[in-house]
């Protein structure tokens, strides 16, 4: 982004723009502090600058050294709670002196405040900053040494900030210094510096980053003498589009007012469907990219398809490949490339296939149990020297026969054995559900707790993609067992001799299949893109599909007790509006997975400040059908249901009793086993045999009584 910046800096002024810094607040900084390290004490001009990556293993270090817990103060964790610290540019000492005589204070911020003295101190050592250093000690110089800062003040006599809603409180303090202000008991003698800043409040959307939307809000406040201009007129999208953004945003309160319009007319409706579930949503998507591309409207990368949360791309990327649909995922990893994803599918492929030692050694150690690198190196030599394979190794290590291990790491892996040995068991008994067996490995290994226990919102996001691969074990393991009682399971002709493998094989087959099958070349006619709606903000494309519009998914279900988080995820809608210039589609499921059960879900209330006569739904409150693709079926998975409007083909009322059997559309035949609720609320636990038992609503579970 600079660097496109610095092209239409030079393009607008020519020659002069070399003479001008055009770069991030990061950039800026290090080229300040290159200059001016020796006024930092332990610094010198070519120092390091450390990654998220080397910070986290530099904590590690210390947590460990310092005897805490890394289990329950992960690098992570630490990570993130220093960078809040530096953030709101409180150095070590500040924070150790908010805790003295605070008997309130818990553990985790007394743990924090010493790890942040100690990791400061490191970094010293090490002569390196981290990236929230850059900024932090910046700030720093310019207050401490004032003829540093008013070098800098007569060197820029104009300062732009580009998207300034996204500074946080550390940038806001550099801005600041940089301009100059006449406020103190010596006024500065270098005038105040022109200061423009360019930013949208409506599109303040990382408060998880750190960044605060009082900076823009405060502006006029801040700097009493500044001219405020509105830029209402958009160049990008239809007014449809504004007219919806502008319908969503307005219900945000405290917003200065403003409205967006263009002079490019009014343009094609909103697209809307209701979907019965995120494979119905997927397929809707992929049908309507294919029929705008075969009649010559648009190409693949004319296209984006957003959405609130990484896991949600799973559905999309099923069907977009069995379609043949080329597309990208940016700003996120594919759904089977994700660490989360990958470490619990090796324990899947570990009790399927011992000898498997790739993911063997993958999962040894994850999550952290106390099996290190030399423990790992001595079982690994082991099975060299004998000839075995590294599951046999363990195995003679969990009994005390491999040499130079101590009984530390010796019981330790002692326990992982047992462990893989209790999840076989479960194997055996889980009666081909395997969702329940993914359920399984996450408790039995830790893995959900571990997550469940941390503070980082990455690590929420995590739990949001494994409880899609519950869900997606779930579906196939049901699918398997309806196409095997329909005689439909073979991929193959009859006379082809297949052994049977199990459905933990077939499984992991298919995902290897599907994790391969991402690689797709990009075409001549490019790619569709796939992103979260915050990793496509400053983004715009021809055609939008927004999905996913259900109280619970958007807005996040964190944010529906909170009025601020609120606020932020409606911004979050109306930047995913504006990212269209001319076709909008927005669609949502009524019935979602979670966990490997199908819940339902009420529409969106920001799909409800939308007005309605600017939506043209293809399809609206479907009775809901749980059917899902299944190998075998056709282009974009099993056939749409045809469209239907709100009040059209809704069936005769369903009354169950306990004892009653039924035949379900996707789980089979099944025996009601409780009843509870009445009218539109009622519903039933029904057992399915091998898919399980499975809470269903009345109203709108495709049941028939037998």
């Amino acid at each position: 982004a600079a660097a496109e910046m610095r092209e239409r800096v030079a393009a607008l002024v020519g020659p002069r723009a070399r003479s001008m810094w055009v770069s991030t607040f990061h950039s800026t900084c290090v080229r300040i502090l290159r200059t001016q390290a020796s006024l930092i004490a332990g610094l010198n001009s070519n120092f390091s600058i450390y990654d998220a990556d080397d910070s986290r293993r530099l904590l590690q270090m210390i947590a460990r050294d310092m005897g805490f817990d890394v289990k329950r103060y992960s690098p992570r964790l630490l990570a993130n709670a220093i960078s809040n610290l530096k953030n709101e540019l409180i150095d070590p000492e500040r924070a150790l002196a908010n805790l003295s005589g605070d008997e309130q204070a818990d553990d985790l911020a007394r743990t924090v405040a010493t790890v942040y003295a100690e990791y400061q101190q490191r970094l010293r050592t090490a002569n390196a900053l981290d990236f929230d250093d850059l900024i932090g000690e910046t700030v720093a110089v310019l207050q401490a040494f004032p003829p540093i800062a008013q070098h800098y003040r007569r060197r820029f006599r104009h300062i732009l900030v580009d998207e300034y809603q996204d500074t946080n409180h550390a940038q806001y303090v550099l801005v600041r210094e940089l301009v100059g202000t006449d406020i103190g008991d010596e006024p500065d003698d270098v005038p105040q510096a022109e200061l423009c800043v360019v930013g949208d409040a409506d599109q303040s959307i990382y408060a998880f980053r750190g960044a605060t939307i009082r900076n823009i809000e405060d502006f006029e406040r801040d700097y009493p003498n500044a001219t405020t201009i509105l830029l209402e007129q958009n160049y990008r999208s239809t007014q449809n589009i504004l007219s919806a953004a502008n319908s969503v945003i307005s219900r945000n309160a405290g917003r200065r007012e403003k409205r967006l319009w263009t002079d490019a007319g009014e343009g094609e409706l909103i697209v809307g469907y209701v979907a019965d579930n995120e494979h119905d949503e997927a397929r809707f998507v992929a049908e309507e990219i294919d029929a705008l591309s075969a009649r010559g409207d648009i190409t693949y990368n004319d296209v984006a398809v957003f959405y609130r949360t990484n896991n949600s791309s799973r559905s999309l990327e099923e069907v977009f490949i069995r379609a043949g649909i080329p597309y990208k995922v940016v700003g996120g990893v594919r759904f089977y490339e994700r660490k989360e994803i990958r470490d619990v599918v090796a324990y899947l492929r570990v009790l399927d296939n011992p000898g498997d030692a790739v993911s063997m050694r993958r999962i040894l150690n994850t999550p952290r149990r106390g099996i290190g690198d030399r423990a790992e190196a001595c079982v690994a030599v082991y099975a060299e020297n004998t000839g075995s394979n590294f599951a046999d190794a363990l195995e003679a290590a969990a009994e005390g026969k491999v040499p130079m291990l101590n009984t530390r790491s010796a019981k330790a892996i002692a326990g992982f054995v047992e462990m893989l040995d209790e999840l076989r068991s479960r194997l055996d008994a889980s009666q081909g559900d395997l969702g329940e067996l993914v359920e399984a490995v996450l408790d039995r290994t830790g893995y959900r707790a571990e997550l469940e226990s941390s503070s980082d919102p990455q690590d929420l996001a995590r739990l949001d993609n494994l409880n899609e691969l519950v869900s997606v074990a779930h579906e196939f393991a049901t699918d398997l067992a309806n196409a095997e009682a329909l005689g439909e399971t073979s991929d193959v002709p009859d006379d082809e001799d297949v052994p049977d493998t199990g459905v933990l094989a077939q499984f992991l087959e298919r995902v290897s299949l599907v994790a391969d099958a991402d690689e797709i070349p990009e075409h001549s006619a490019g790619v569709v893109t796939l992103m979260t709606l915050h990793t496509a903000k400053g983004l715009e494309f021809p055609v939008v599909f927004v999905t996913g519009w259900e109280d619970g998914m958007f807005p996040h279900m964190r944010a529906l007790g909170d009025p601020s988080e609120l606020s932020e995820e409606r911004r979050l809608a109306y930047v995913g509006i504006t990212r269209a210039r001319q076709r909008l589609y927005v669609s949502r499921a009524k019935i979602r997975s979670s966990w490997g059960q199908p819940m339902l879900n009420p529409e969106s209330r920001f799909l409800r400040e939308i007005p309605q006569e600017l939506i043209d739904w293809r399809r609206l409150d479907p009775t809901p059908s749980f059917s899902a693709p299944v190998s075998g079926a056709g282009r974009f998975g099993s056939p749409r249901p045809s469209p239907a409007r709100a009040s059209a083909g809704r069936r005769p009322k369903l009354v169950l009793a306990p004892g009653d059997r039924v035949s379900h559309d996707k789980y089979g035949l099944g025996r009601v086993e409780e009843v509870s609720g009445i009218g539109e609320s009622a519903m039933s636990l029904i057992d399915f045999g091998s898919a399980g038992r499975v809470k269903l609503m009345h109203n709108h579970a495709p049941v028939t009584k037998l």
